[in-house]
């Protein structure tokens, strides 16, 4: 019987790292869904589901030689499937402000009880290091509609920080 795992990969950032981990896996006769991977700082990271006839240890056991020999680590956990259930943005928010603690708690909290369902958040820290920037970009899903959110972010940009709300048109059919 066929199982779902969701696959966490960490370390040092180098070439191979996805061809490695994706050849152990198509040898040990499993079946990929969707994934998440990327350069975090000097470090990659992978964010995986993998379809396998075995155990978790039998997946553990596969994966343990390839992960090691990168000198990487890795985290398994049992999940349900739920491929093709995509969850469409229809809000995406740009944030720029000085970096400094909480700033990513504060603008995810206001957005959160505005309703504000985040799909992706990526991040990154720009400006000098004199003189920090953090910026996000985020994706979601306006639960309790776009106007609720842009009064949320009004109450932020108080606080020096500059956010930008944009409206996502998708097309179904």
């Amino acid at each position: 019987m066929k199982h779902w795992y969701m696959l966490t990969v960490v370390g040092k950032d180098r070439a191979g790292i996805v061809s490695h981990v994706t050849a152990a896996l198509f040898d040990g006769g499993c079946n990929l869904g969707e994934a998440s991977m990327m350069r975090l700082g000097g470090n990659f990271t992978i964010m995986l589901m993998v379809e396998h006839d075995g155990s978790l240890k039998s997946l553990r056991e596969m994966l343990e030689p390839v992960i090691q020999s990168m000198d990487m680590h890795m985290h398994l956990d049992k999940i349900e499937g739920r491929l093709h259930e995509h969850v469409v943005p229809d809000v995406r928010i740009t944030v720029f402000g000085a970096d400094r603690a909480g700033i990513v708690a504060k603008v995810t909290g206001v957005l959160s009880e505005a309703g504000l369902n985040i799909l992706n958040l990526e991040s990154d820290v720009g400006g000098t290091e004199a003189h920090p920037i953090y910026i996000m970009h985020i994706e979601g899903r306006a639960t309790a509609g776009i106007e609720v959110l842009r009064s949320a972010l009004e109450i932020i940009a108080g606080d020096g920080i500059e956010a930008t709300l944009y409206p996502i048109d998708t097309m179904v059919g």
